[in-house]
């Protein structure tokens, strides 16, 4: 069976508990192994109530500390941001096939110093590769341009050039020939009334399609009808211009099987679309497990490509 490193992250949130109540499923599909130290596993079982399941393999990370529920710390994003480096660093010497990430708290890196804003931003820097985050499902995938990036700096990041590679690099990543682009105004920019960004859209989806030799991409999608029933049957995986913008119609449709997948680099690494849950961490509320499942059974494909 295909061996999967995972992140365990944030301790103080849910994906501890996610994890162990997904183990018994997750380990008959692959070997899981976890990046999370013996010693801070028995205190999270202990904390949930919970026996250690049989077959959890775990990796020593970093430093014991106290694991505090719902609360955001220091000491819980540095221990994160290390189960992270520790997955990365099985993957690149070929100990595992595939990365998959429980949530973090980003917040909490920032408190431990951590320069990065998500795992997505990691995966760039270490590998020098424009990392693609892609959030969805199988019924519905979406790419973003931009994403951990404010919304007013998004207008002054949509370049051609940068915008034609993404096009370019999305499509070898994910070989489908029909993916709708999402405008970056309301009306598509109504030519030019709202806005003129939709002209260097259409200039790089229209250099896009030329080196491709083929109509891969749609011309620049009005955003708020981008993901209507009819749309939706036209197109399976979208690019949208900024973060918030196309995963408000990903989520309002699958929010609790979606999932992210990071493209366009020489790992596997997919991840849960949710966040660490404080509010309910620790409290025996019975969290989902829907994308933590997909997340590995995507990984899992991946690694069949």
């Amino acid at each position: 069976m295909k061996k999967v490193a995972i992140s365990i992250g944030d301790l103080n949130g849910v994906g501890i508990e996610i994890a162990l109540k997904a183990h018994k499923y997750i380990n008959s599909i692959c070997k899981p192994l976890y990046m999370i130290d013996k010693s801070m596993l028995e205190l999270s079982c202990t904390l949930l109530k919970r026996n250690i399941p049989e077959n959890f393999t775990t990796f020593n990370v970093a430093k014991e500390f106290k694991i505090t529920p719902s609360l955001v710390s220091k000491s819980s994003g540095e221990y994160s941001y290390k189960s992270f480096l520790k997955a990365i660093e099985l993957a690149v010497n070929k100990k595992v096939d595939a990365i998959v990430t429980l949530p973090i708290n980003k917040e909490a890196w920032h408190m431990a110093g951590i320069k990065y804003k998500g795992h997505t931003d990691v995966l760039h820097d270490i590998f020098n590769k424009n990392a693609i985050m892609m959030i969805g499902c199988e019924k519905l995938y979406c790419a973003f341009f931009t994403h951990h990036v404010p919304l007013s700096q998004v207008s002054s990041l949509i370049k051609q050039e940068p915008l034609t590679k993404f096009l370019i690099d999305f499509y070898n990543c994910i070989k489908e020939d029909k993916i709708g682009i999402l405008a970056l105004n309301p009306h598509a920019g109504d030519n030019g009334v709202l806005g003129d960004e939709e002209k260097i859209i259409q200039k790089a989806i229209d250099q896009a399609n030329k080196e491709l030799n083929k109509k891969v991409f749609s011309n620049p999608i009005v955003p708020d009808i981008a993901f209507i029933p009819q749309n939706r049957e036209k197109y399976r995986y979208f690019v949208a211009m900024y973060h918030d913008q196309g995963l408000i119609g990903v989520k309002s449709l699958y929010f609790d099987e979606s999932i992210n997948v990071s493209l366009n680099l020489p790992i596997i690494r997919t991840s849960v679309d949710h966040g660490s849950a404080f509010d309910i961490a620790y409290k025996d509320k019975n969290p989902s497990t829907k994308s933590y499942i997909n997340a590995v059974k995507k990984a899992l494909k991946l690694c069949e490509v």
